[in-house]
């Protein structure tokens, strides 16, 4: 009999075979598009010019197409993991050293406090910094007009099994109840051209390392995501 372990590996096999057959399609689209792009570059008339136009939507709607698939991918191939023995500090340094240009483009004051001395925390590096890089992303939306974003993580020893707690807090704009209700739902969004697949990745991911991921939020007081991950044995 086969577990549901099983089901779920084989649905996402299939899964991925049938976004990689769609983006096989879509690269032949969007190279057509280009060269007929390229056919109308000058546009003479004002017929050409609404072709031309018209051209320029379908690229960017087939470029949407190619995005969310290859988001939908990462999302539905979140199984095993290579992890090991990580120092949270570590990571996070490396993340904000990519991230900052990103952050500092758009006003965004990013504050860190990652404790040197935490206990090493099994994970897969890549895949938990994809984790992370979607929770700044968003947060990086929710501040459109700048703003600031705490990091900060501490350990919690009033459990049963010690945990990290590591918290990212913004200044942005907050989310109502109903859209908090939501949020880690596949393919929700409230941005224009989102693909909803960001947090729901993040919380996939964090999942699947043994974690759990919260958020409390308000409407004009920003967000607070919360993620608890089980500690190694390792110092």
């Amino acid at each position: 009999m086969s577990t549901h372990s099983d089901q779920y590996a084989e649905l996402a096999e299939l899964a991925g075979g049938f976004i990689h057959e769609i983006k096989n399609h879509l690269g032949a689209l969007g190279l057509n598009l280009q060269l007929l792009g390229e056919d109308f570059s000058s546009p003479e008339s004002p017929r050409e010019r609404r072709a031309l136009n018209r051209i320029r939507k379908l690229q960017v709607e087939c470029q949407r197409l190619v995005d969310v698939s290859n988001n939908f991918l990462r999302f539905a191939r979140v199984r095993q993991l290579n992890a090991k023995p990580t120092a949270l500090h570590q990571l996070i340094e490396e993340l904000l050293d990519f991230f900052g240009p990103t952050a500092q483009q758009a006003g965004i004051e990013v504050h860190s406090f990652i404790p040197s001395d935490l206990p090493h925390l099994n994970l897969d590096q890549e895949l938990f910094k994809q984790a992370l890089l979607n929770l700044l992303l968003n947060a990086q939306q929710a501040m459109p007009n700048g703003g600031q974003l705490t990091i900060q993580a501490s350990l919690e020893t009033d459990t049963p099994s010690p945990s990290i707690l590591l918290t990212l807090i913004d200044t942005g704009t907050g989310m109502s109840p109903e859209v908090l209700a939501k949020i880690f739902r596949p393919f929700f969004s409230t941005k224009p051209g989102g693909t909803g697949l960001g947090l729901a990745t993040a919380r996939k991911i964090i999942r699947a390392h043994g974690g759990s991921i919260e958020v409390q939020s308000e409407p004009s007081r920003g967000s607070k995501f919360t993620i608890r991950l089980p500690t190694t044995s390792s110092s």
